[in-house]
């Protein structure tokens, strides 16, 4: 009996563990289908869109493209009158110093067959700039179109007149004006001794109480590329411009794409630096020249005129036509299509040449 209730007893406890195993197993699902897991939500960082890194050619800031040159310059310098220097090109002189530091340089027959340089420039600088001599009035007329600043020591009767009737603001060394802005160098021979520096010309433009920056309503000489652009035209590796004097002719250099002068027979430089002139455009401008009295002086038919000519950049040239204006400061250049003429970003020569003598102008 003993043994039975035993056995009864064992089986009773075992039947209750099971029962409480089950309950709590029952109890965990239970618990498990009230929990609900959240996922955490996936952060996706996403970069911010980035500019390449500003290089100091693209940083233009406080700058604007230059209305002798099409190039990048300060403001300050792009808004302010340019000076047009005339410089002696005599043999003695014949590697003027400064004339490097010009953005365009005029060249035309004065009497005698020789050529005198008109160089306009918005950047000049140094102790020691010329040699510079008398104004002639077609040079005067040029540097009109610029708006500029005309430097010149002495002039005709004809350039007196010009200038008068055009209202030009000038530095002359004959005048009152002369100690001011020009010096002689002793060590050489008058006329061409002449010279000034950035300072003296500074110090006559303040006594002279010109304006210093160009006109609100002024409008650029040229149109240019807003890059370097190859033009569709003859062959132009050089060109040679029969002035009988010193007989100039420019050679193209593909390797950097300008034109770099020579006259006398050698290399044309600047010898402040040393450095041989060279151009990125060339214009041949013809016009009607002649004689204007027995000594030998020269005129143009400029004060409501036009004519034809040549632009050249980059290995090639093509024809083009000019009109000019004088009274209205108004000059401009035309391609083959009646458009105005778009030119190459860069430094300009501009050859005058007589409209009767245009095969003395050889392109090769």
């Amino acid at each position: 009996m003993k043994k039975w209730i035993y056995i009864m007893f064992i089986f009773l406890t075992v039947l209750t563990l099971g029962s409480c195993k089950k309950n709590k197993d029952k109890k965990n699902s239970d618990n498990n289908q009230n929990i609900t897991i959240i996922p955490s939500p996936t952060v996706r960082i996403t970069p911010e869109p980035t500019s390449p890194p500003e290089t100091a050619e693209d940083n233009h800031e406080g700058e604007m493209k230059s209305y002798l040159t099409g190039l990048w310059v300060p403001i300050e310098t792009g808004t302010k009158r340019p000076y047009a220097i005339q410089f002696s090109n005599f043999k003695t002189v014949r590697n003027q110093w400064g004339i490097g530091q010009a953005d365009i340089v005029y060249e035309a027959l004065v009497e005698g067959g020789i050529t005198r340089l008109l160089a306009i420039g918005e950047n000049y600088s140094g102790d020691r700039i010329g040699s510079i001599r008398s104004s002639r009035h077609y040079f005067a007329s040029f540097a009109d179109e610029y708006d500029a600043i005309y430097i010149h020591y002495g002039k005709t009767k004809y350039a007196t007149s010009k200038i008068k009737e055009l209202g030009i603001d000038n530095l002359d060394g004959e005048t009152g004006i002369g100690t001011t802005v020009f010096y002689r160098d002793k060590s050489m021979k008058a006329p061409h001794n002449a010279f000034t520096s950035l300072d003296k010309i500074l110090a006559g433009i303040e006594k002279k109480g010109y304006r210093t920056e160009l006109k609100s309503d002024y409008e650029p000489h040229f149109k240019f590329y807003e890059q370097d652009t190859d033009i569709d035209g003859s062959a132009c590796n050089k060109i040679t411009i029969k002035y009988p004097y010193n007989k100039p002719y420019l050679e193209y250099n593909s390797s950097d794409k300008l034109y770099y002068r020579y006259q006398f027979g050698e290399v044309h430089k600047d010898s402040n630096t040393g450095e041989q002139l060279k151009f990125k455009n060339i214009i041949v401008q013809f016009v009607k020249e002649w004689d204007i009295d027995r000594n030998g002086y020269q005129t143009m038919e400029l004060e409501n005129a036009e004519g034809t000519g040549y632009y050249i950049t980059n290995g090639k040239m093509v024809p083009i036509t000019w009109k000019k204006n004088e009274s209205k400061k108004w000059m401009r250049y035309y391609d083959s299509s009646g458009q105005e003429l778009t030119i190459n970003p860069g430094k300009t020569y501009i050859a005058i040449y007589p409209n009767n003598k245009t095969k003395d102008v050889v392109i090769e």
